[in-house]
């Protein structure tokens, strides 16, 4: 299996996810409350969940989705589809054209490729360590600024409500609220925005295309801590992330990260 045919499969299972999700209207779409945090769930989500499913792995390939029961199989697994079917799904629901298809690949624990489309915006970034990344079939690279300078940070919609940024409004930068981690990593990775990151945990399928298309664009994802995310983990949750240039990263973490947390 070559790397273009991931990324040929990647391609294709999301276009196929976003036709599966077509019927349903972001704004106007039947939802129910899955967990104890409010997190809506949708027939549109759990269509291109099945879509994705029965075109991505392969045999001996493992799988993770929010919107799947966790198989421990995956853990034996070299390869594994690390997948979030829509991730924004309140953005869905609220009409706000903030979310995505996320489709990522990882091979023994590093995400190695990955695709991620805004079907609303017609937005797509996919690529791999191996070949870069291509936004609107363009090559892309991080912007690669060396400092907070007059970059343009995405930030979650709920953490500015809860005042989570209001430590960074003498920060040199713009602070951006955008939906998806998903997009915001995708957009990073696309060039169109320095940098994202959050203190709040999250899970792999929020995060494990968009390390893969980061890095493969030249940036990075670390934990607060410094240190690099491992995949394919029992417990698929991780306490923060952020994802940026070096230069970026280097100056959020050794002047304004004190602040912020």
């Amino acid at each position: 299996m070559t790397r273009a045919a991931d990324l040929a499969r990647i391609h294709e299972a999301i276009m196929a996810a976003a036709e599966a999700i077509q019927p349903f209207t972001p704004g106007d779409v039947a939802f129910e409350i899955k967990s104890e945090r409010g997190d809506p769930l949708t027939a549109a989500d759990e269509a291109a969940d099945r879509v994705l499913r029965e075109m991505l792995p392969g045999k001996g390939e493992g799988w993770l989705s929010e919107e799947s029961i966790d198989d421990p199989v995956r853990l034996g697994c070299r390869r594994v589809w690390v997948v979030d079917p829509i991730d924004g799904t309140r953005e869905f629901v609220d009409g706000i054209p903030e979310w995505c298809i996320s489709v990522g690949l990882v091979e023994d624990g590093l995400p190695v490729a990955g695709g991620i489309y805004n079907p609303t915006t017609d937005e797509l970034v996919i690529g791999s360590l191996e070949t870069g990344v291509e936004y609107q079939g363009c090559p892309s690279s991080v912007t690669g600024l060396p400092d907070l300078d007059g970059a343009t940070i995405l930030a979650s919609w709920s953490e500015i409500r809860r005042g989570e940024w209001s430590a960074l409004a003498e920060a040199p930068c713009e602070v951006r609220p955008c939906g998806s981690v998903a997009f915001k990593m995708a957009l990073v990775a696309a060039g169109q925005a320095d940098g994202t990151w959050t203190l709040v945990p999250k899970h792999e399928w929020d995060v494990a295309a968009g390390t893969a298309l980061v890095r493969a664009a030249g940036g990075s994802v670390i934990h607060a801590d410094g240190t690099e995310p491992v995949f394919n983990q029992p417990v698929p949750r991780y306490p923060n992330f952020l994802a940026a240039g070096a230069g970026v990263l280097m100056d959020f973490r050794e002047n304004w990260m004190k602040v912020y947390s």
